[in-house]
């Protein structure tokens, strides 16, 4: 008479597990369940940060000038570069610094990075000095070539003190190939100017190398060197921003102008107000103040959002916008990326409220 009983129990308890399978299944595709499930964000699987990361021995270190470290990162099967890409290094603590590849492109089993150490920084440079030396490995991600060498009949590069590690390989380029190219090279001292003795044999042949070291001549005289180009000379700067904005007060109308920043552009002065942002996933939404970023303020509801640079280089902070007008302030994305996507570390809103899709 039991048996019955029994069955039913049974019967309950295995239908039981079987709803509470099926629930688990349905809310693992969608947390916000009974809401539809989401597309998946940019967060967390950005194409970006999927590139392969490999791990570098480093082979070589050596000081190349006051405060200046240069790397030698030797492994096999590395990808091509060509002049003016960079590398991402994965520091040992986790951070993500962007160097300008300095080597030689030739040299398929290695890679070549410099880095000055930045005393005020925020960090990775330090780490770099301190941290990495002969004999650890390094994990790496790229390369990439936002600043390549463009076809031009003439050149004229004008470049301050470590933005001179893009510049190299291509002014090595240039010397191979015959073509005509002039540089301007300033610096706070002669012994702070990584390179200088190889920069100044390859502009030898023509006096194609200025030198201008702050302690002993001042300020360089860039209206001067960017006066009387030829038509379509291209012009290329690498260096503090401040340089680089009086390249581009000076250049003369007409001429191509190629900046390598290694900072985060200061933006216009629309969209420096605050505004709020929806997280869109969450339903929450938090104010932005003027002078704060996206990324401060999203922390404060989501502190596990991912980030590194800080300053719109990596990538890690990326994020898809459903709505609202960006104010792209980054040196990364590519024009198809900026339609629906931010880096939220330096961009902000044109308006007065953005959608992530967060």
């Amino acid at each position: 008479m039991a048996l019955p009983g029994l069955r039913t129990v049974v019967l309950v308890s295995g239908a039981a597990l079987l709803t509470r399978r099926a629930l688990k299944r349905r809310i693992a595709r969608s947390p916000l369940w009974p809401l539809p499930a989401l597309p998946e964000p940019v967060s967390g699987h950005s194409k970006r940060r999927a590139t392969a990361v490999r791990k570098l021995l480093i082979t070589g270190r050596t000081v190349v000038a006051e405060g200046v470290v240069q790397l030698r990162l030797e492994g096999p099967g590395l990808p091509p570069w060509s002049p003016g890409a960079h590398l991402d290094l994965v520091l040992p603590s986790g951070l993500v610094r962007q160097f300008s590849l300095c080597g030689d492109p030739a040299d398929t089993g290695a890679y070549t990075v410099a880095t000055r150490l930045v005393a005020d920084g925020r960090g990775g440079s330090r780490e770099v000095h301190e941290q990495l030396q002969e004999g650890l490995e390094v994990e790496v991600r790229g390369p990439r070539n936002r600043f390549p060498l463009a076809e031009a009949p003439g050149y004229v590069f004008v470049v301050g003190g470590i933005g001179i590690t893009p510049v190299l390989p291509m002014l090595r380029a240039l010397a191979a190939s015959g073509a005509e190219w002039r540089l301007l090279y300033g610096g706070r001292s002669r012994a702070s100017m990584p390179f200088l003795a190889e920069i100044e044999k390859l502009g030898a042949d023509g006096d194609r190398v200025t030198v201008v070291a702050q302690d002993e001549a001042g300020h360089p005289d860039i209206a001067g060197t960017l006066a009387d180009l030829a038509p379509g000379t291209a012009v290329y700067c690498c260096g503090p921003e401040p340089l680089m904005d009086a390249v581009a007060a000076a250049l003369p109308a007409g001429h191509p102008l190629h900046l390598e920043r290694f900072s985060a552009a200061t933006g216009d002065a629309a969209g420096t107000g605050p505004f709020e942002v929806e997280l869109h996933r969450s339903g929450r939404t938090v104010r932005v103040a003027a002078g704060q970023s996206v990324l401060a303020a999203v922390r404060e509801e989501v502190p596990h959002v991912a980030y590194s640079c800080e300053q719109g280089f990596c990538g890690t902070c990326q994020q898809r916008v459903l709505a609202g007008e960006i104010d792209h302030r980054d040196e990364l994305l590519t024009e198809d990326e900026r339609g629906d996507s931010m880096l939220i570390c330096v961009s902000r809103c044109r308006g007065e409220r953005l959608v992530l899709d967060l």
